[in-house]
């Protein structure tokens, strides 16, 4: 057989590419998230839905998506100093990281509602932050301090005078120079040390006053700081302990003559996800700082920033979550498996209902907490806000590690692989259970809250008891959880619990009188019944996952 005819009967091509999805993109994040435009509609924020409907086609566009690939690809890298030995304390980025921060404040992410406070507008910024997430993570630390900032800086007036118009514009300017010069701002946050952690009233670092001392005047910080995310930020929040105790500082990375500050960079930490953001580890060497608020109230002067940096836990989660749960679903859609796609069977169905439950009870609570934030000049709803931000992120920052797990077993092998996005969706999804106080400091700020102002409780059992009559299950749990509230044994020992059950019964109740029955009963079936799986898939007979499924991901038929 010579070689021609050997050629002809056995090509080189030794296969077709069949049975995989194309490529996700060149879609629209928010016209196909049918919970999340809802949800929006319900909170207050109607009005923002055509921008809603702009930001989220721009987030699926192919060379968006592709930004957050090599944002996660090349990690910063820290300049201590330049090559004539001049200390420079510079985070260099890749490219596509700047694109990203551009993206997320020309959008208005890091203070919209402040800025333009009309009603609804926390509703409309969490709801762009969710479709924005989706693209990546990382880079949204400095997004949601700089947003978070702005309260616990108005507790100094005349600082917030001064650095709160420069924090304000559209604009992000990376340039390593004095925020003089520059045309925005990025603000920071330095709260924790080695020997202390979350428990921050052990904290070392000192502030000795550089004149009468005071709020509003000026410190000089000497200590160190053990996570310091986002060191190029301009400015910092930080705790240090004053004369008169633990008190809250702002500090410019440099200083109004233009000389940089003492805030120096140590080391960057190496994380096992959220690779696009620096988190550092710095010394203060003498740096300049302005107290802020009270001395001896810093504390309760930065909680003021923390509400907010948890409440953007709950609704990056949210994000993750919704896009775990796309990326399950889009491949379920298109591959086969036993002669029929993998979204027509009825077990794989059981599995993505199941992820698109958690994701849209995530998008409601969150987007709840949203309106709460918008309305806290209402008692009942400041009130909700406290409690809410607490067993809120404790819930759904918690549950996105195993729902990310899950996506990534819907799609199989081609999962695990870097070349896709879900292993930077799994190691993202530790990120915000643990920021910002892990589970065990979320359940004790909510008995903290409840303790010190018995009406949070009244206002949360309040708004669940608005879904009250609709289904039964519900009805006996609200009962329960009435019980268990009630009774004062060993409160800190059940805290995980009843933070749990909070925050199943808030998303239960918002999910019931959303109307939609198909999603509120598979809900409530399997997360409030005694008989309850644990495992995502063990939804109960008799849910319709065919109708949670086409709601979830309209583009699969």
């Amino acid at each position: 057989m010579n070689r021609e005819t050997v050629k002809s009967q056995f090509p080189a091509e030794t296969h077709k590419v069949e049975n995989q999805p194309p490529a996700l993109n060149s879609y629209n994040l928010f016209e196909a998230d049918l919970a999340l435009q809802e949800a929006v509609q319900r909170e207050g924020a109607q009005w923002a839905a055509p921008s809603l409907g702009e930001y989220g086609e721009l987030c699926g566009v192919p060379e968006i998506i592709e930004l957050g690939n090599q944002a996660n690809r090349q990690k910063p890298e820290l300049f201590t100093h330049d090559k004539y030995g001049n200390r420079i304390n510079e985070v260099r980025f890749h490219p596509a990281y700047h694109e990203l921060m551009a993206m997320a404040i020309e959008g208005g992410l890091h203070g919209s509602p402040w800025s333009n406070p009309v009603p609804g507008a926390h509703v409309a910024r969490a709801a762009r932050y969710l479709l924005h997430a989706q693209v990546e993570a990382g880079h949204g630390c400095p997004i949601t301090m700089t947003f978070a900032a702005i309260p616990a800086l108005r507790h100094q007036p005349d600082l917030a005078a001064i650095w709160e118009p420069r924090i304000a514009p559209y604009s992000y300017d990376h340039r390593n120079i004095p925020a003089t010069a520059k045309t925005g701002l990025t603000v920071g946050m330095a709260m924790t040390e080695k020997q202390g952690g979350s428990d921050v009233r052990s904290n070392s670092t000192r502030a000795l006053p550089l004149g009468p001392g005071g709020p509003g005047q000026a410190y000089e910080l000497i200590g160190h700081k053990y996570f310091v995310s986002a060191p190029m930020c301009d400015l910092f929040l930080v705790l240090a302990q004053a004369p008169g105790g633990l008190s809250c500082f702002l500090l410019p990375r440099w200083l109004p003559d233009g000389d940089m500050n003492a805030l120096h960079v140590i080391r960057l930490k190496d994380k096992m996800g959220n690779a696009s953001n620096a988190s550092s580890e710095t010394e203060l060497r003498g740096a300049t700082a302005w107290m802020v608020g009270e001395e001896g109230r810093g504390v309760a002067t930065i909680l003021e920033m923390v509400a907010m940096t948890r409440f953007d836990c709950m609704v990056g989660s949210s994000a993750g979550m919704r896009q775990a749960a796309v990326q399950a679903m889009h491949h379920c859609s298109h591959r086969y498996a036993f002669g029929k796609r993998l979204w027509e069977q009825p077990l794989m169905q059981n599995v993505l209902a199941d992820l698109a439950l958690e994701s849209e009870a995530a998008t409601a609570l969150a987007l709840r907490m949203a309106r709460a934030v918008d309305n806290q000049k209402q008692e009942s709803e400041n009130r909700l806000v406290r409690l809410g931000t607490a067993f809120g992120k404790f819930w759904i920052c918690k549950r996105t590690p195993g729902h990310a797990y899950e996506a990534m077993e819907c799609i199989g092998g081609s999962g695990v692989m870097e070349d896709t996005m879900m292993p930077r969706l799994y190691r993202e999804a530790p990120v915000n259970a643990i920021w910002e106080g892990s589970g065990n400091i979320q359940a004790l700020d909510m008995l903290r809250a409840a303790g010190r102002d018995p009406g949070c409780i009244e206002a949360l059992m309040a708004e669940l008891s608005l879904a009250r009559g609709s289904n039964k299950t519900y009805d006996a749990w609200l009962d329960n959880l009435a019980h268990d509230l009630g009774d004062p044994s060993e409160l800190e020992y059940r805290a995980r619990d009843l933070a749990q059950a909070m925050a199943l019964g808030m998303q239960a109740s918002l999910l019931i009188r959303a109307g939609n029955e198909s999603v509120s009963d598979g809900f409530v079936a399997s997360r409030l019944s005694a008989d309850r799986g644990q495992l995502y898939g063990s939804l109960p007979r008799g849910v319709n996952c065919k109708a949670i499924l086409r709601r979830a991901w309209p583009y699969a038929d």
